[in-house]
């Protein structure tokens, strides 16, 4: 099978489902950013109750710059949350704020997946760097080993989006949990709007591992012909 074609079957689809998930996410946080909720709490306001209500009053929430830029950071114990979120009183707004705080519930609860992931982020970034000029130059040099290396290097952004996984789908269960637990999302068209926001942003990280993997196995078989 010619090589650039073999690269399109490994690659395409995951380029097709992130494709399919940005539209989800642009399409259902568009919808529920226009749908207010029936507490009027804004995603600050859920974030602070959240967190307070599982004891954790000293990770900080924060407003960032960017649109979805939305994230918790273990290192520093700070959740923080873009501006359309941290200020609006929506369904897409409660959704995204509270499923920040699950990650900052996972790591209060020593979550291993999330342990894990944060173990690897920084051979993860140096490998994004290195990984393809190691491979392309052991492929060029007909070294072997050094192109090994590259492709083992590049295994651990696979495992890393693998590792993605759990941790996301793991946090959004715990903010749909809690956002019915204390009452937050008081009707179904609530649920409704949560789940879909929640489901829509889970698609991107299927979409990243399945990219991953396709490409990981394309430099494995490049390495075997």
């Amino acid at each position: 099978m010619p090589t650039d074609l073999l690269f399109w079957l490994l690659v395409l689809p995951g380029m097709a489902l992130g494709a399919y998930a940005q539209s989800r996410i642009k399409y259902n946080v568009s919808k529920y950013s226009r749908m207010p909720t029936l507490s009027a709490a804004t995603g600050a306001q859920v974030a602070r109750y959240l967190l307070d209500a599982r004891g954790l009053s000293d990770v900080p929430v924060e407003a960032t710059e960017g649109v979805l830029s939305d994230h918790y950071d273990p290192r520093t114990q700070t959740l923080r949350l873009s501006q359309s979120v941290f200020y609006t009183p929506s369904v897409a707004a409660v959704g995204i704020a509270a499923h920040e705080a699950g990650h900052a519930i996972q790591d209060a609860d020593d979550y291993f997946a999330l342990e894990m992931r944060s173990f690897i982020v920084p051979l993860v970034q140096l490998s994004a760097q290195i990984a393809p000029w190691i491979f392309i130059g052991g492929l060029m040099l007909d070294l072997p080993r050094l192109a090994w290396l590259g492709a083992i290097l590049f295994g651990a952004s696979t495992f890393f989006a693998l590792v993605t996984l759990p941790v996301e789908i793991d946090a959004s269960r715990r903010a749909l949990d809690q956002l019915v637990k204390h009452r937050i999302i008081n009707d179904d068209a609530e649920l409704t709007g949560v789940r879909a926001v929640l489901r829509s942003a889970a698609w991107s990280y299927v979409a990243a591992a399945v990219s991953a993997i396709g490409t990981w196995i394309f430099y494995l078989i490049l390495l075997f012909t």
